[in-house]
Parts: C-alpha cells; sequence; structure tokens
C-alpha cells in the first residue's frame, strides 16, 4: 500500500485531499498544525471511521525536525501547507516568506533525505497575476501582485531547483480558485452566501470587475491524484482549472438569484485590494493536465455552486467552521 504525506492536511484543500486519499485505499498521513486547544481543524469533522484510518502528525511546517519525521516511510507528499490568505500578506510579509518559502525548503530538504518517490508542491494561479494573454498556460509569465504570491512564485521556484539540481521528483500543481464546503468565509462564494443567509438585503463586495476560473474541490482532489501518478510531469509545473472564467459581479448575481432575489451589491472600499494588487484576470488552460493524466472535471459549476450554497446555509456547518490562515 503505497504511503502518502499530507501537509497542511488540516485547511480547506488539505482535508478534502486526505478524505479523498484515504476512501482511495492509500496509507494516509496527515501533518496538521500544532495548537494548544488539540485541534486538527477540519478533519475533526470527518467520521471517525475515516479518522481511524489516519496517522495524525502534529507540528509546524517552518520546523525541520518534525517535517523530517513525518516524512519517514513517505512514498508520496503532497505539500499544501501555506499561508494563503491576500490581505493579511500585505501586514506581515515576513511571515510569508518563512512559511511558505522556508517551509517548503523544508519539505524539499526532507523529501531529497528520505528518498521520496513523488514530491507535490502546491501553487496558486496567483503567481500569474493578471492575464497577459488567455487561457493562462504553464508558459505565462509570472508577475507577483502581492507578497503572498511573491512567496509562491519562490517557493515554486526553490522546488523546480531542486527538481534541477538533485533530481528531485517534483512537480508544481497549480489550482486556479478552488471552492466547496469548508472554504474560509473569506472566500468570494462563501462570503456572498453567508451574508444572504444571514438576511443582508444589501451585499458588501469588493471590486465585481475581476474575473476567476472557479474549480470544485472534488475535482480539484481528484487531479492532485492523477498528476501524482503521471511520469511524464515530472519536474513541471500543472494547471488545474475549468478553462472556463466568470466576474466577481455575474458570480454575486448568480447567487443572490438563487438565495434571495431582491438583495443588492454594496461596493466596500475596505474590500479593495491595492489598485495595483489587484489581479483582474484569471482563465486557466488546462492542455498539460489533460494530456499527461486521466483526469476529468466530474461537476458541473451549477452542481458545484449548489452543493456549496447547501453547505454553507447548514448552521451546524457555520458552528464548525474554525478560521485558520496557515492553510491552503
Amino acid at each position: 500500500m503505497k504511503k502518502v504525506l499530507v501537509t497542511g492536511a488540516d485547511g480547506f484543500i488539505g482535508s478534502h485531499l486526505i478524505e479523498y486519499l484515504v476512501k482511495q485505499g492509500y496509507s494516509v498521513r496527515a501533518f496538521c498544525f500544532y495548537n494548544s486547544f488539540c485541534s486538527v481543524g477540519w478533519l475533526d469533522t470527518i467520521s471517525d471511521e475515516l479518522k481511524s484510518k489516519i496517522d495524525f502528525c502534529l507540528g509546524d511546517i517552518r520546523d525541520a525536525q518534525l517535517v523530517d519525521e513525518a516524512m519517514k516511510g513517505i512514498d508520496t507528499v503532497y505539500h499544501l501547507a501555506a499561508l494563503i490568505t491576500i490581505p493579511y500578506s500585505y501586514k506581515a510579509a515576513s511571515s510569508y516568506i518563512d512559511t511558505n518559502i522556508k517551509g517548503t525548503l523544508n519539505v524539499l530538504e526532507s523529501a531529497k533525505a528520505n528518498n521520496v518517490k513523488r514530491v507535490l508542491i502546491t501553487s496558486t494561479s496567483e503567481v500569474y497575476g493578471t492575464a497577459q494573454y488567455v487561457p493562462i498556460d504553464e508558459k505565462h509569465p509570472k508577475n507577483g501582485q502581492s507578497p503572498y504570491a511573491a512567496s509562491k512564485i519562490g517557493a515554486d521556484a526553490l522546488a523546480l531547483s531542486f527538481y534541477q539540481s538533485y533530481g528531485l521528483p517534483v512537480t508544481i500543481v497549480r489550482p486556479f480558485n478552488t471552492f466547496g464546503p469548508r472554504q474560509s468565509i473569506r472566500g468570494i462564494i462563501p462570503t456572498i452566501i453567508t451574508q444572504l443567509n444571514n438576511k443582508c438585503t444589501e451585499i458588501s463586495l469588493g471590486n465585481l470587475k475581476p474575473t476567476r476560473d472557479l474549480l470544485f474541490i472534488g475535482d480539484t482532489v481528484c487531479a492532485f491524484e492523477e498528476i501524482s501518478k503521471s511520469n511524464s510531469l515530472l519536474g513541471e509545473e500543472v494547471n488545474i482549472a475549468t478553462n472556463t472564467e466568470i466576474s466577481m459581479g455575474d458570480l454575486a448575481e448568480l447567487i443572490i438569484e438563487k438565495i434571495n432575489p431582491k438583495a443588492t451589491i454594496k461596493l466596500v472600499e475596505e474590500r479593495l485590494r491595492p489598485e495595483k494588487s489587484e489581479v483582474y484576470r484569471l482563465y486557466g488552460d488546462i492542455t498539460k493536465l489533460m494530456a499527461n493524466t486521466n483526469w476529468k472535471l466530474t461537476h458541473t459549476f451549477e452542481e458545484a455552486l449548489q452543493k456549496t450554497i447547501d453547505w454553507y446555509s447548514h448552521p451546524d456547518n457555520l458552528k464548525l467552521f474554525r478560521s485558520n490562515d496557515y492553510q491552503i
């Protein structure tokens, strides 16, 4: 049985990936951020049956010794642990360097020392900045329009240098804007849903012009596994996307129509990024992913959006929600 390690396992994508890999029959180790609450984040909410099949390891991605302990006996590592919130990166850039770059270095060094067979480093579509052409393929120039994006560009470059320098079997996995149950309520879709469910008749939002390529969490985690099986993607960067785009204004109107058609949108200055930092267009090309794996989309946007609305509309789910910027 192949043994896999997921860092950032307690976060949004990480917890879904853990569940998916356990169900696929892998032996799974979950590296979760140590805290004084004895919490493993979103993995606290999964079934006891699934939880019993997980090897939990608590620590901090910035601690090389703990990362190395977690890497022992591992065949494949999925590295997702990161600081992700863009607004916070404007205030705490050094924290993003420590976690996103030095944390990635710890994973790379440990994977090399332990002869790990596959290393998947999670990137972000934010590394591209506003699209210079569409759809955005992996050759698109990188443009760090926020300290967060810059830290991920640095982490990606470092990972690829380990492939070039040491032959470490690295792949850069670059999901576009993933959404679904458990996403932070700072995300655009949860923000709109929760405001509407709180009976707001005026929805507070930021810039409505940017477009995003929105990817459902179920399709994202399936793509991670498919990429891990592809030897042709060693030393490569690969997008996970839908090859579509929607503006934030159209998205908001779509959700409003589903929940409360009488609601209106109010533009709030506090929700705006600095002018030169706003990424206006993200629209991903998935030619490389489709050519090198058996992955395909299994959810329509309509289906995925309704599943997400249903989850955030259940009061018990919001009670369980933990805001944890440490995870992807």
